[in-house]
């Protein structure tokens, strides 16, 4: 291995490290107490050396909401995988994005949120945020309806899932309604 090829692996592995540890930090203890310095201090290197990997704060969320969103895509691909028929495809995907945004709410606050400096919807959006949503899409496409834009079915979905997770997330609804809610949605907006 050459020299170029060792470092480019040391800054690659500082890098995930860093994103590691801002997420953890995130989980533990919110966004607010992500900041430069203190991410220094748990990973042992200077915020030069932060700073040398991303410009600031907004860089981090940013890293955080795209490893989100490509752990969001598997994990409905992998529920959806799994179940048998439109129906139980569309419930499947719902559970997973709900139990996804409950398990992780510091990534989905990156995701959804926060300011990470990302592009949503756009030419330039990164690919992990677009095969997100091409993971909602792939199960969604077929419960559209006759005349409904699969897209445009899919952005209304997820809106309606994007609203129970964070209202639930805020104490606003009761989690022992949580079932109902999934079997609602499915059952109204998804044409089965």
């Amino acid at each position: 291995m050459s020299v170029q090829e060792r470092k480019q692996r040391e800054r690659a592995e500082r890098e995930r490290l860093i994103v590691a540890t801002a997420r953890e930090l995130a989980e533990q203890q919110g966004w607010d107490a992500v900041t430069t310095r203190r991410l220094a201090e748990r990973i042992e290197y200077s915020q030069p050396v932060l700073y040398s990997h991303f410009r600031g704060k907004r860089e981090i969320i940013g890293a955080v909401a795209l490893q989100g969103a490509a752990e969001l895509a598997t994990a409905v691909r992998v529920a959806t995988s799994a179940a048998d028929g439109p129906r139980a495809r569309v419930a499947a995907l719902a559970r997973a994005y709900l139990d996804f945004a409950a398990r992780n709410p510091a990534v989905y606050d990156a995701l959804f949120q926060l300011d990470g400096g990302l592009p949503y919807a756009q030419e330039d959006t990164p690919e992990p945020l677009k095969d997100a949503f091409a993971a909602l899409l792939e199960s969604l496409a077929e419960v559209a309806g006759d005349g409904v834009d699969p897209g445009l079915f899919t952005e209304v979905f997820w809106a309606s899932l994007h609203g129970l997770a964070t209202l639930t997330r805020a104490g606003r609804l009761l989690p022992e309604d949580a079932e109902p809610r999934v079997e609602l949605l499915v059952g109204r907006l998804a044409v089965l």
